[in-house]
């Protein structure tokens, strides 16, 4: 019988019948807790080693809507709709739950300090959800959309939209465990209401990674919110990304996939483990039963990125993959299913390009290229399209050995479409020189000068009319960084 590949309104009618998906860390790496489907419903799921594979915990609360695990070991929380919270002292083994307090919003999170846990920003707990001291949350608007916790002790964030604001949604942040809450940074999209919208906290302090699920976009910030980078775009139509969560080692990262349809028949679960900051993945399948679903998905890196040591604060772009010609790519297939033949287009011209599974592709002639990646199982296929994914650039007037310092500025969102915002970080001496911004032949375009700690560049030449897309350099101070231009 040829497999299916599912429309959106029998997904999202599948969905009705399971509680929220969710994945959390654990206090050790490797560890994780999430939630996902068993042979006779749904359940929590322990795994020690990054989701490869996972222990069954427990599969009769199925009134869990959320979880979150501490920083002590074995100890995990859930809540229910009713706003119950549970805790376990047992890893989350069957009958090992106690009910702990109530008034307890879905938005919880833990494992930060041992027998630490918040309910959303409204109130903490440092006895394990015994008792909960309240906050003023001074500042708040809006709806809440998500609410997360820093690794840095009293920082915290709340993702909000607004009645009437269709294109926005809204970063809240606080230093004060929640007291006081200042609108920090405005992400514009295409809608702010529609499918899985996540924060979750990465390794570092002020580390942050950002799912913005209706786009398929995962972006990341190092800077408390205050900037955000673009590291990935999933293909997102067929297989519903339930949740992601930040790891307890550098880079790392975890995609929650979900899938099922025929009331449970088929139902799959998958665990997308990247070290990298989602820029490539390995796909584990802990859980399968039925027929597998079929999800074409990939990303690339640069020849030289890929095999030299990587640091996503370095290297020229992040999700778009740009170098001087002959650029050598290399391309990362984590696609999902049972798949026996892969058919790669680097050009988007209608020709297969390669049938390898990673390949490497050699770009010789400069522009923009869009890559396809089409994925067969015998029964039937799939296929995703990055546009304008790969961009080759000749540099004619720019020193080719230029190697960068340590920045006194730095640029967010890089690429960028619309508007460009330059922070300086020594704004001291900002008025002591001026920003310049030229282009890959060494053509200044822009002059700037800075008259506090950050400036907006639209796009625009000093002539008044709009760049074109591509590479550009921006010089402050005698530092030179570069920047990406996009439609």
């Amino acid at each position: 019988m040829k497999k299916l590949i599912l429309f959106t309104v029998l997904f999202l009618t599948a969905l009705q019948t399971f509680p929220d998906w969710h994945i959390t860390r654990g206090p050790n790496p490797g560890e994780i807790y999430f939630m996902g489907p068993t042979n006779t419903g749904s359940g929590i799921y322990y795994s020690t080693d990054y989701g490869m594979t996972a222990q069954c915990m427990d599969s009769t609360i199925w009134q869990a809507m959320r979880i979150t695990a501490d920083k002590t070991p074995g100890v995990v929380y859930y809540v229910t709709m009713v706003e119950a919270l549970y805790r376990s002292n047992n890893y989350g083994l069957q009958n090992s739950w106690q009910y702990v307090n109530n008034n307890v919003n879905l938005e919880i999170n833990s494992g930060v300090a041992e027998g630490l846990i918040y309910n959303a920003f409204v109130s903490h707990s440092e006895d394990y959800g015994n008792s909960f001291i309240p906050h003023s949350y001074n500042g708040f608007f809006g709806s809440t959309l998500e609410v997360e916790i820093d690794n840095e002790s009293g920082s915290g964030y709340v993702l909000v939209n607004q009645l009437g604001i269709n294109d926005s949604i809204f970063l809240l942040k606080s230093v004060d465990n929640f007291e006081n809450l200042e609108l920090h940074y405005s992400f514009y999209l295409e809608s702010n209401i529609g499918w899985v919208r996540r924060l979750s906290r990465g390794f570092y302090l002020g580390e942050l990674f950002f799912l913005n699920g209706i786009e398929g976009r995962l972006l990341i910030s190092q800077d408390y919110g205050a900037s955000w980078i673009e590291t990935n775009k999933y293909n997102y139509s067929d297989i519903y990304i339930g949740d992601l969560g930040g790891g307890r080692t550098e880079g790392e990262i975890y995609t929650l996939y979900r899938w099922g349809n025929l009331m449970g028949q088929n139902a799959h679960t998958y665990i997308l483990y990247s070290t990298d900051y989602g820029i490539t993945y390995e796909v584990y399948h802990p859980f399968a039963k039925g027929q597998e679903p079929l999800l074409s998905q990939f990303s690339a890196k640069s020849e030289e990125d890929a095999q030299g040591s990587f640091d996503i604060k370095t290297i020229d772009s992040v999700y778009y993959v740009t170098g001087d010609m002959p650029l050598d790519v290399q391309f990362y297939n984590y696609s999902i299913g049972d798949i026996n033949n892969y058919e790669w287009d680097f050009n988007s011209d209608g020709v297969v390009d390669s049938y390898e599974i990673n390949p490497v592709h050699t770009y010789t002639d400069t522009g923009w290229y869009s890559i396809n990646l089409t994925i067969y199982d015998g029964l039937d296929t799939n296929s995703f399209l990055k546009e304008n994914y790969v961009y080759v650039y000749e540099i004619t007037g720019i020193d080719k050995m230029l190697k960068l310092e340590e920045p006194v500025f730095s640029c967010s969102p890089n690429p960028f479409s619309d508007k460009l915002r330059i922070t300086i970080n020594n704004s001291s001496e900002s008025n002591l020189d001026q920003l310049i911004i030229f282009d890959i032949e060494g053509k200044i375009v822009k002059h700037i000068f800075p008259e506090g700690n950050y400036v907006i560049w639209d796009g625009f030449h000093n002539t008044g009319n709009r760049c074109t897309p591509g590479i550009y350099f921006l010089k402050f101070m005698n530092h030179i960084e570069k920047i990406l231009l996009i439609n």
